[in-house]
């Protein structure tokens, strides 16, 4: 009963219970276990796991700092 992720819970957010989601394999239908809201809709927004390692390793590379550039 906790998320696969981040270990979260069922939240209430405005007043309503959100239960955790069956997150599931969008090409294969296959079952990958539950996540809560947050880590559900983060994985959505990579769309693929390419985009997901690029993300991984520009935290990794930058230490989680802010870079910028002139």
């Amino acid at each position: 009963g906790l998320c696969a992720i981040c270990g979260g819970e069922n939240v209430q957010i405005r007043g309503r219970t959100v239960a955790l989601a069956v997150d599931h394999n969008h090409k294969t239908g296959k079952v990958r276990g539950l996540l809560c809201n947050g880590c559900n809709t983060s994985l959505g927004r990579f769309k693929d796991i390419p985009m997901l390692k690029k993300a991984i390793k520009y935290l990794e590379e930058t230490d989680g700092d802010i870079q910028t550039t002139t």
